[in-house]
C-alpha cells in the first residue's frame, strides 16, 4: 500500500454490478476498474431475493465460495455509489478467497425472508443462464 491505494476503495460485487452486467455502469461512470475475478471464501450464501436481486450473506455454519469481481473505485466518487444503493443491500466487509476482507455488497438477513437461496449454482451470472435471463 502507498499514497496511490489510499485515494481508492476495493469494492467486491456479486450481481447486476459485475462487468457486463446491467448496473456495472454505475462503476464504470465513476471511473471504476476491475481488479479481479475471484470467489468469496467458502462461508457464503447466495439468494435471488423476490425483487431479482441477488443477495449475498456469510454464514460461518454452511456456505460456498460464490463468484465475485473486484473492483477499484476512487474514494471520492465511492460515497455517491453508496449512497444510491437500496436496503435491504449495502456495503460491509467480505471475505475473498485469499483471505482478505474488502469491502463489498451484503445484504441484511431480513431481505433473504422468502427468497431463493442460490449457493449452490456458485454465482450469479449461472443463476441468471439457468433461469434464461442471460
Amino acid at each position: 500500500t502507498g499514497p496511490a491505494h489510499e485515494r481508492f476503495v476495493d469494492l467486491v460485487v456479486c450481481g447486476a454490478h459485475l462487468d457486463g452486467m446491467a448496473l456495472n455502469w454505475q462503476l464504470t461512470e465513476r471511473g471504476a476498474v476491475k481488479q479481479s475475478h475471484t470467489e468469496t471464501s467458502a462461508d457464503y450464501r447466495l439468494y435471488a431475493m423476490n425483487d431479482g436481486r441477488p443477495a449475498l450473506i456469510r454464514d460461518p455454519r454452511q456456505g460456498a465460495g460464490i463468484e465475485v469481481e473486484v473492483w477499484r473505485i476512487d474514494k471520492t466518487e465511492f460515497g455517491s455509489f453508496v449512497a444510491d444503493i437500496p436496503p435491504p443491500l449495502g456495503i460491509g466487509k467480505v471475505r475473498i478467497a485469499d483471505g482478505s476482507e474488502v469491502c463489498g455488497f451484503i445484504c441484511e438477513p431480513w431481505g433473504v425472508t422468502g427468497a431463493e437461496e442460490i449457493t449452490a449454482l456458485g454465482g450469479w451470472r449461472t443463476y441468471l443462464a439457468r433461469s434464461g435471463q442471460a
